[in-house]
């Protein structure tokens, strides 16, 4: 073989053996990070990336901002709440958050964590809309009458039997969400409730009812006559209580926004009953 040819062969191999493994290791790189993730913000040490964040990939609370909080804050405004959508967790966003959370009977602290954010959208996407509460006259408990709170919620007499607290922390859970009818009676955890739906929920907080009860039903529960903290009102048509000095009925939600009202109404025509001691 000639002397030329020879050497260019040897160029060519020794070409091969210098760029063959460079290309593997450059094609091994490329396949490890062909689905490497982009970076967040905690990741790059940043707040440039947190626009980029999905609601419910994290949990919401004061400073933070990004596309997830405006999702949010639509949510919670969809839910009846009033704020600006500007997708910066601030102070409007944690009053609204506060007030979701009580409505919905969890831990109230203004900051929405996963948890939160997906009982947040399985509420708004349900159809569920709290209710405005609006022009009620709080006032304090005492040891033998429940306070109204300026939110639409009741605080339990200081000297109330715990059966009677029961009753009302699980009456404030659900004070302010919507009428629905036929409510409450298919679940108790429900988004919305008609009125014997209503007082079933919080009978059943005190482990007082098994299962919900409708009007007529009511009418043959429990005791005969008024209790001495909680009575039930009851006909054909419609049911209510009373507990501790407030009245607890979907009537009164349309006026301010919660079922709790200092205001009496006539029992003209309903059954009185009252739960066995109390």
């Amino acid at each position: 073989m000639p002397y030329v040819v020879r050497r260019r062969e040897r160029w060519i191999a020794l070409a091969a053996c210098v760029l063959v493994p460079l290309l593997t290791a450059a094609s091994a790189d490329a396949a490890k990070n062909e689905y490497k993730p982009a970076l967040t913000s905690s990741d790059a040490g940043g707040a440039s990336m947190d626009r980029y964040h999905h609601l419910g990939s994290r949990a919401l609370r004061r400073g933070t901002s990004g596309h997830d909080v405006r999702v949010a804050q639509d949510y919670l405004r969809r839910a009846g709440f009033r704020l600006k959508i500007d997708g910066v967790y601030g102070g409007g966003t944690i009053t609204a958050a506060r007030a979701f959370e009580r409505a919905n009977g969890v831990r109230v602290d203004g900051r929405l964590s996963i948890k939160d954010i997906r009982l947040l959208r399985g509420f708004v996407e349900r159809g569920g809309r709290v209710a405005r509460v609006r022009g009620v006259h709080a006032s304090q408990a005492t040891a033998d009458m429940a306070g109204l709170n300026a939110d639409g919620t009741a605080t339990p007499p200081t000297n109330a039997p715990p059966e009677v607290a029961a009753i009302i922390e699980a009456a404030n859970r659900i004070a302010t969400l919507p009428y629905h009818y036929g409510g409450g009676h298919g679940k108790w955890e429900d988004t919305g409730y008609d009125c014997s739906g209503s007082v079933s929920y919080a009978l059943h907080g005190a482990d007082l009812l098994e299962r919900p009860l409708a009007s007529g039903d009511l009418m043959r529960w429990g005791k005969s006559g008024a209790g001495e903290w909680v009575t039930v009102y009851a006909n054909g048509g419609h049911a209510y209580m009373t507990v501790a000095g407030l009245r607890f009925d979907t009537s009164g939600r349309s006026s301010n926004g919660t079922r709790w009202q200092a205001d009496m109404r006539s029992p003209s025509g309903y059954t009185v009953r009252h739960p066995d001691g109390l």
